[in-house]
């Protein structure tokens, strides 16, 4: 008898953020709170630990973010731009760029990341978009995509505009979106860009173990604000506190605590057999020790089992008590 697998179907349902959230602990106040605060885990989405996390806010250069990601999506980062005269001389930070001097995509996406130029925002903008309005249309409808549907962006930097907010578990998801971009994973990783001279204005990079990102932001009317991505034990989490007056040290806590309390942990794996069958894909999920214990695999299997390839042999479900956790069509699939 020829072996099959039980193969998982690419459509899949993942019921996230379907718990309720955590409050904060004792420990996780010793810091300022935060005005909005949201800790998510990148390869699920699952929000681990959330506090006013849907209220709307500015969030100044952390909107570069966004920027960037289109960018990185939709452009050659090799090509070259000629910097516009409507770029030079933009206010807030910049790394003094000036018009008819040549740049290419990647550089400026390091000087955006790195310095938080606002002037290579503008550029960025105008290369993508020809115009701020019409980039800013890509914004929103990238954040739409990515299941930000609470934000309002108006401009690729940050710059106060009472138009141009996100929420922390909007601003979350899409950086948790752009954190699994390669190259953009490497650019806010990265702590100096030794062909420009740039060093990395992000601190988390430098003070907390496992960080690889994201963005500081400030405005007066935005306050201070943070992302960071940070791995450990092969999890990934993004951090956001916006308008956070002590937020590298908020920033910390927040880690620290979803870090000691969650465990990514491996639900299926392709050594997964039901009754002599065997499925072919993995799924992880950030789960706590108690989680851990209630988790269970609901499989049903067609009878008779059919022969062809592709037909559907049965379904699979990965419950946390009552909640799904994970659900596919299970396909034939031959060796």
């Amino acid at each position: 008898m020829k072996t099959k697998f039980l193969s998982l179907f690419v459509l899949s349902a993942f019921a996230l953020a379907i718990f309720p959230h955590h409050s904060p602990s004792q420990s996780a106040e010793a810091a300022t709170l935060s005005h909005g605060e949201c800790v998510t885990e990148v390869s699920s989405r699952r929000f681990l630990y959330e506090r006013n996390a849907e209220t709307n806010l500015p969030m100044a250069s952390t909107t570069k973010i966004l920027t960037a990601i289109i960018i990185l999506d939709d452009c050659d980062i090799h090509e070259t731009v000629t910097i516009p005269k409507a770029a030079e001389g933009t206010e807030g930070s910049s790394v003094y760029l000036r018009a008819g001097e040549q740049y290419t995509v990647e550089e400026l996406l390091y000087g955006l990341m790195l310095r938080s130029g606002n002037d290579c925002a503008v550029t960025l903008a105008l290369y993508h978009s020809g115009s701020i309005q019409a980039f800013a249309q890509a914004m929103n409808e990238k954040a739409v995509s990515v299941g930000a549907e609470h934000s309002r962006f108006v401009n690729p930097h940050g710059l106060p505009d009472s138009r141009h907010y996100t929420t922390a578990r909007d601003l979350s998801l899409i950086s948790a979106y752009a954190m699994q971009n390669k190259k953009f994973r490497e650019i806010v990783s990265c702590k100096y860009f030794e062909p420009r001279n740039w060093q990395n204005k992000n601190k988390m990079l430098y003070q907390y173990e496992g960080a690889i990102g994201v963005k500081t932001g400030f405005t007066v009317a935005a306050g201070r604000c943070l992302v960071t991505a940070a791995e450990r034990g092969g999890m990934t989490l993004v951090c956001v506190v916006l308008n956070s007056p002590q937020m590298y040290e908020r920033t910390a806590e927040l880690l620290n605590n979803a870090f000691s309390e969650y465990e990514l942990t491996q639900l299926c794996t392709p050594e997964t057999t039901v009754e002599g069958y065997a499925v072919k894909y993995a799924f992880s999920y950030p789960l706590t020790a108690l989680e851990r214990e209630k988790v269970k695999t609901e499989i049903s299997v067609d009878s008779p089992i059919p022969e062809a390839e592709g037909e559907i042999a049965g379904q699979m479900k990965i419950m946390l008590e009552n909640n799904l956790l994970f659900s596919q069509n299970l396909y034939i699939m031959k060796k």
